[in-house]
Protein backbone atom coordinates (compact mmCIF):
# COMPACT_ATOMS: atom_id res chain seq x y z
CA UNK A 1 0.00 0.00 0.00
CA UNK A 2 1.49 3.47 -0.76
CA UNK A 3 2.06 5.94 1.96
CA UNK A 4 0.95 9.79 0.96
CA UNK A 5 1.83 12.67 2.72
CA UNK A 6 0.50 15.82 2.63
CA UNK A 7 2.96 18.26 4.12
CA UNK A 8 1.12 21.22 3.84
CA UNK A 9 -2.47 21.45 3.89
CA UNK A 10 -2.90 24.59 5.21
CA UNK A 11 -1.79 26.23 1.83
CA UNK A 12 -5.28 25.33 -0.05
CA UNK A 13 -8.34 26.94 1.20
CA UNK A 14 -10.62 25.98 4.00
CA UNK A 15 -13.66 25.85 1.45
CA UNK A 16 -11.36 22.84 -0.61
CA UNK A 17 -12.74 19.68 -0.71
CA UNK A 18 -9.81 17.49 -0.24
CA UNK A 19 -10.79 14.57 -2.73
CA UNK A 20 -8.13 11.66 -2.46
CA UNK A 21 -7.02 8.61 -4.59
CA UNK A 22 -8.60 6.08 -5.77
CA UNK A 23 -6.24 3.23 -5.32
CA UNK A 24 -5.43 1.86 -1.74
CA UNK A 25 -3.36 4.06 -0.10
CA UNK A 26 -1.92 5.30 3.59
CA UNK A 27 -2.70 8.77 4.23
CA UNK A 28 -0.97 11.60 6.20
CA UNK A 29 -1.52 14.96 6.40
CA UNK A 30 0.28 18.49 8.01
CA UNK A 31 -1.25 21.36 7.86
CA UNK A 32 1.84 22.79 7.35
CA UNK A 33 5.29 21.62 7.85
CA UNK A 34 9.00 23.56 8.78
CA UNK A 35 11.55 23.39 6.40
CA UNK A 36 13.56 21.37 9.24
CA UNK A 37 11.02 18.46 9.54
CA UNK A 38 10.51 17.48 5.79
CA UNK A 39 13.01 15.07 6.38
CA UNK A 40 11.61 13.12 8.69
CA UNK A 41 8.10 13.28 7.73
CA UNK A 42 8.59 11.92 4.25
CA UNK A 43 11.08 9.24 5.24
CA UNK A 44 8.77 6.48 4.77
CA UNK A 45 6.49 8.15 2.10
CA UNK A 46 5.83 6.91 -1.14
CA UNK A 47 4.34 10.09 -2.56
CA UNK A 48 4.70 13.27 -1.42
CA UNK A 49 1.95 16.49 -2.02
CA UNK A 50 4.03 19.99 -1.12
CA UNK A 51 2.88 23.45 -2.13
CA UNK A 52 5.36 25.28 -0.30
CA UNK A 53 7.13 23.28 1.59
CA UNK A 54 10.70 22.57 0.26
CA UNK A 55 11.87 19.10 -0.74
CA UNK A 56 15.50 19.64 -1.05
CA UNK A 57 18.15 16.80 -1.55
CA UNK A 58 18.90 15.93 2.04
CA UNK A 59 14.92 15.45 2.37
CA UNK A 60 15.02 13.15 -0.52
CA UNK A 61 18.16 11.41 -0.29
CA UNK A 62 16.86 9.91 3.38
CA UNK A 63 13.59 9.13 1.50
CA UNK A 64 14.11 5.96 0.42
CA UNK A 65 10.67 4.53 -0.30
CA UNK A 66 9.90 7.60 -2.12
CA UNK A 67 8.78 7.55 -5.43
CA UNK A 68 7.25 10.63 -6.55
CA UNK A 69 7.01 14.15 -5.70
CA UNK A 70 3.29 16.01 -6.45
CA UNK A 71 3.60 20.03 -6.45
CA UNK A 72 0.72 21.52 -5.72
CA UNK A 73 1.56 24.62 -7.53
CA UNK A 74 2.77 25.52 -11.11
CA UNK A 75 6.53 26.69 -9.65
CA UNK A 76 8.09 23.98 -8.50
CA UNK A 77 11.54 25.96 -6.67
CA UNK A 78 10.45 24.26 -3.73
CA UNK A 79 11.57 20.84 -5.18
CA UNK A 80 15.51 20.05 -5.62
CA UNK A 81 13.86 18.93 -9.27
CA UNK A 82 17.52 17.53 -10.44
CA UNK A 83 18.30 15.53 -7.18
CA UNK A 84 14.97 14.35 -7.81
CA UNK A 85 15.68 12.89 -11.44
CA UNK A 86 18.91 11.46 -10.04
CA UNK A 87 16.92 9.48 -8.21
CA UNK A 88 14.59 8.27 -10.78
CA UNK A 89 11.09 10.35 -8.61
CA UNK A 90 8.68 11.06 -10.31
CA UNK A 91 7.89 15.19 -10.35
CA UNK A 92 4.89 16.32 -11.38
CA UNK A 93 2.84 20.11 -11.15
CA UNK A 94 -0.67 21.58 -11.58
CA UNK A 95 -0.73 23.56 -15.06
CA UNK A 96 -4.03 25.72 -16.56
CA UNK A 97 -5.75 25.98 -13.36
CA UNK A 98 -5.48 29.75 -12.92
CA UNK A 99 -6.43 31.15 -16.47
CA UNK A 100 -9.36 33.05 -14.88
CA UNK A 101 -8.27 33.55 -11.11
CA UNK A 102 -4.67 35.17 -11.29
CA UNK A 103 -5.86 37.53 -14.65
CA UNK A 104 -8.81 38.75 -12.72
CA UNK A 105 -6.51 39.40 -9.63
CA UNK A 106 -4.39 41.36 -12.26
CA UNK A 107 -7.48 43.64 -13.63
CA UNK A 108 -8.56 44.25 -10.21
CA UNK A 109 -5.50 45.64 -9.24
CA UNK A 110 -5.63 47.43 -12.28
CA UNK A 111 -8.84 49.14 -12.02
CA UNK A 112 -8.27 49.45 -9.01
CA UNK A 113 -4.85 51.71 -9.30
CA UNK A 114 -6.24 53.45 -12.96
CA UNK A 115 -8.98 54.79 -11.17
CA UNK A 116 -7.55 55.46 -7.54
CA UNK A 117 -10.03 53.78 -5.65
CA UNK A 118 -7.98 53.07 -2.85
CA UNK A 119 -7.41 56.86 -2.79
CA UNK A 120 -11.20 57.89 -3.04
CA UNK A 121 -12.41 55.27 -0.47
CA UNK A 122 -9.43 56.65 2.20
CA UNK A 123 -10.34 60.09 1.64
CA UNK A 124 -14.11 58.89 2.02
CA UNK A 125 -13.86 57.68 5.31
CA UNK A 126 -11.52 60.78 6.36
CA UNK A 127 -14.87 62.88 5.93
CA UNK A 128 -13.42 64.80 2.38
CA UNK A 129 -16.74 64.03 0.57
CA UNK A 130 -18.51 65.54 3.39
CA UNK A 131 -16.80 68.74 3.65
CA UNK A 132 -16.80 69.15 -0.23
CA UNK A 133 -18.34 72.39 -1.47
CA UNK A 134 -19.74 70.09 -4.79
CA UNK A 135 -20.88 66.65 -5.79
CA UNK A 136 -17.79 65.31 -6.44
CA UNK A 137 -13.61 66.30 -5.68
CA UNK A 138 -10.66 65.52 -7.24
CA UNK A 139 -7.97 64.38 -5.03
CA UNK A 140 -6.66 61.82 -7.43
CA UNK A 141 -6.14 61.00 -10.72
CA UNK A 142 -8.57 58.79 -13.02
CA UNK A 143 -7.64 57.23 -16.23
CA UNK A 144 -9.52 55.20 -18.99
CA UNK A 145 -8.11 51.46 -19.80
CA UNK A 146 -9.11 52.44 -23.33
CA UNK A 147 -6.33 53.16 -25.49
CA UNK A 148 -3.68 52.76 -23.21
CA UNK A 149 -0.50 50.29 -23.66
CA UNK A 150 -0.19 47.31 -21.26
CA UNK A 151 3.03 46.27 -21.84
CA UNK A 152 3.48 42.14 -20.65
CA UNK A 153 6.28 40.59 -19.38
CA UNK A 154 5.92 36.83 -20.24
CA UNK A 155 3.88 35.42 -22.81
CA UNK A 156 2.59 31.80 -21.32
CA UNK A 157 -1.05 31.07 -20.59
CA UNK A 158 -1.76 33.79 -17.84
CA UNK A 159 -0.19 36.43 -20.20
CA UNK A 160 -2.19 35.70 -23.15
CA UNK A 161 -5.33 35.45 -20.83
CA UNK A 162 -4.85 39.05 -19.52
CA UNK A 163 -4.10 40.31 -23.05
CA UNK A 164 -7.44 38.64 -24.20
CA UNK A 165 -9.27 40.96 -21.22
CA UNK A 166 -7.03 43.95 -21.87
CA UNK A 167 -8.14 43.82 -25.23
CA UNK A 168 -11.87 43.98 -24.70
CA UNK A 169 -11.30 46.85 -22.48
CA UNK A 170 -9.40 48.51 -25.51
CA UNK A 171 -6.39 48.37 -24.59
CA UNK A 172 -2.80 48.34 -27.08
CA UNK A 173 -1.49 45.22 -25.71
CA UNK A 174 2.58 44.18 -26.38
CA UNK A 175 4.61 41.54 -25.08
CA UNK A 176 7.94 41.90 -24.17
CA UNK A 177 10.87 40.43 -25.74
CA UNK A 178 14.04 39.14 -23.28
CA UNK A 179 15.97 41.84 -22.04
CA UNK A 180 18.93 40.47 -23.74
CA UNK A 181 17.31 39.26 -26.68
CA UNK A 182 19.32 39.65 -29.88
CA UNK A 183 16.56 39.38 -32.33
CA UNK A 184 12.82 40.25 -31.94
CA UNK A 185 10.96 37.72 -32.74
CA UNK A 186 7.02 38.25 -34.39
CA UNK A 187 4.85 39.53 -32.11
CA UNK A 188 7.05 40.46 -29.34
CA UNK A 189 8.50 43.67 -28.83
CA UNK A 190 11.98 45.08 -27.56
CA UNK A 191 12.73 44.83 -23.71
CA UNK A 192 13.31 48.75 -23.88
CA UNK A 193 10.59 49.62 -26.09
CA UNK A 194 8.27 48.62 -23.66
CA UNK A 195 9.59 50.15 -20.86
CA UNK A 196 9.64 53.67 -22.59
CA UNK A 197 6.10 52.88 -23.96
CA UNK A 198 3.79 51.03 -21.42
CA UNK A 199 1.23 53.01 -20.07
CA UNK A 200 0.98 49.46 -17.49
CA UNK A 201 3.15 46.70 -17.24
CA UNK A 202 2.17 43.19 -15.84
CA UNK A 203 4.32 40.56 -15.24
CA UNK A 204 3.80 36.65 -15.88
CA UNK A 205 6.38 34.92 -15.95
CA UNK A 206 8.62 32.92 -13.49
CA UNK A 207 11.50 33.67 -11.23
CA UNK A 208 15.16 32.77 -12.18
CA UNK A 209 18.29 33.74 -12.30
CA UNK A 210 17.74 35.20 -15.78
CA UNK A 211 14.54 37.22 -14.09
CA UNK A 212 15.64 38.03 -10.89
CA UNK A 213 15.67 42.01 -10.65
CA UNK A 214 14.64 41.87 -13.92
CA UNK A 215 13.40 45.69 -13.30
CA UNK A 216 15.50 47.80 -11.19
CA UNK A 217 16.52 51.73 -11.39
CA UNK A 218 17.91 51.40 -14.45
CA UNK A 219 14.69 50.34 -16.01
CA UNK A 220 12.68 52.45 -13.81
CA UNK A 221 14.58 55.10 -15.64
CA UNK A 222 13.44 54.50 -18.98
CA UNK A 223 10.13 54.44 -17.94
CA UNK A 224 8.81 57.49 -20.09
CA UNK A 225 5.43 57.57 -19.31
CA UNK A 226 5.14 56.78 -15.51
CA UNK A 227 3.18 53.30 -15.99
CA UNK A 228 1.55 50.90 -12.94
CA UNK A 229 3.67 48.07 -12.21
CA UNK A 230 1.29 44.70 -11.55
CA UNK A 231 3.15 41.90 -10.02
CA UNK A 232 1.02 38.66 -9.90
CA UNK A 233 4.21 36.21 -11.51
CA UNK A 234 6.73 36.33 -8.60
CA UNK A 235 8.30 38.48 -5.96
CA UNK A 236 11.84 39.03 -6.93
CA UNK A 237 11.12 39.81 -10.29
CA UNK A 238 11.17 43.36 -9.32
CA UNK A 239 13.48 44.86 -6.85
CA UNK A 240 11.44 46.44 -4.04
CA UNK A 241 13.91 49.00 -2.42
CA UNK A 242 14.37 50.61 -6.15
CA UNK A 243 10.27 49.92 -6.74
CA UNK A 244 9.92 52.43 -3.82
CA UNK A 245 12.93 54.49 -5.19
CA UNK A 246 10.54 54.40 -8.30
CA UNK A 247 7.71 55.92 -6.37
CA UNK A 248 9.41 58.52 -4.13
CA UNK A 249 10.79 60.04 -7.64
CA UNK A 250 7.50 59.90 -8.99
CA UNK A 251 8.88 57.47 -12.03
CA UNK A 252 6.05 55.39 -12.03
CA UNK A 253 2.14 56.15 -11.17
CA UNK A 254 2.06 52.96 -8.80
CA UNK A 255 2.17 49.00 -7.83
CA UNK A 256 0.08 46.28 -7.61
CA UNK A 257 2.05 43.34 -5.85
CA UNK A 258 0.46 40.23 -4.69
CA UNK A 259 4.24 38.46 -4.67
CA UNK A 260 6.97 39.48 -2.56
CA UNK A 261 10.41 38.29 -2.47
CA UNK A 262 9.95 36.66 1.03
CA UNK A 263 6.69 35.41 1.42
CA UNK A 264 5.24 36.19 4.67
CA UNK A 265 7.62 39.11 4.37
CA UNK A 266 10.08 40.39 6.82
CA UNK A 267 9.44 43.29 9.17
CA UNK A 268 12.23 45.22 7.38
CA UNK A 269 10.45 44.90 3.24
CA UNK A 270 10.74 48.24 1.66
CA UNK A 271 6.80 48.38 0.66
CA UNK A 272 5.62 47.45 4.20
CA UNK A 273 6.47 50.90 4.94
CA UNK A 274 4.99 52.94 1.83
CA UNK A 275 1.46 50.66 2.17
CA UNK A 276 -0.99 53.86 3.09
CA UNK A 277 0.24 55.41 0.17
CA UNK A 278 -3.38 55.75 -1.93
CA UNK A 279 -1.05 54.34 -5.27
CA UNK A 280 0.46 50.96 -3.63
CA UNK A 281 -1.50 48.11 -3.05
CA UNK A 282 0.20 44.74 -1.92
CA UNK A 283 -2.08 41.75 -1.96
CA UNK A 284 -0.89 38.29 0.32
CA UNK A 285 -0.53 35.84 -2.69
CA UNK A 286 -3.94 34.93 -2.91
CA UNK A 287 -4.21 35.98 -7.06
CA UNK A 288 -4.20 32.07 -7.38
CA UNK A 289 -6.87 31.26 -5.05
CA UNK A 290 -10.53 31.70 -6.07
CA UNK A 291 -12.23 28.87 -4.66
CA UNK A 292 -12.78 27.88 -8.30
CA UNK A 293 -9.22 27.66 -9.25
CA UNK A 294 -8.43 25.71 -6.18
CA UNK A 295 -10.69 22.94 -6.61
CA UNK A 296 -9.55 23.14 -10.00
CA UNK A 297 -5.81 22.45 -8.81
CA UNK A 298 -6.35 19.81 -5.98
CA UNK A 299 -8.74 17.95 -8.85
CA UNK A 300 -5.10 17.52 -11.01
CA UNK A 301 -3.11 16.78 -8.14
CA UNK A 302 -4.94 13.85 -7.51
CA UNK A 303 -5.37 12.27 -11.22
CA UNK A 304 -1.54 13.26 -11.06
CA UNK A 305 -1.19 10.90 -8.37
CA UNK A 306 -3.67 8.23 -10.31
CA UNK A 307 -1.69 7.89 -13.08
CA UNK A 308 1.15 7.68 -11.41
CA UNK A 309 -0.12 4.83 -9.82
CA UNK A 310 -1.18 3.34 -13.04
CA UNK A 311 1.91 3.62 -14.55
CA UNK A 312 1.39 7.06 -16.88
CA UNK A 313 2.26 9.66 -14.85
CA UNK A 314 1.52 13.36 -16.05
CA UNK A 315 2.64 16.85 -16.14
CA UNK A 316 6.50 15.45 -15.41
CA UNK A 317 8.60 17.70 -15.07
Amino acid sequence: MLKVVFLDRDTIGPSVTIARPAFAHEWVEYGKTAPEDVGARIADADIVITNKAPVRAESIANASRLKMIAVAATGHDVIDLAFARERGIVVSNVRGYAVNTVPEHTFALIFALRRSIVGFRQDVIAGEWQRANQFCFFTHPIRDLAGSTLGIFGRGTLGKSVAGIAEAFGMNVVFSARKDAEKIEPGYTAFDEVLETADIITFHMPLTPATRDLIGMPEFRRMKRRPLIINTARGGLVNEADLVTALDEDLIAGAGFDVLTREPPSPDNPLLAILDRPNVIVTPHVAWASDEAMQTLWAQVITHLENFEKGTPSNVL
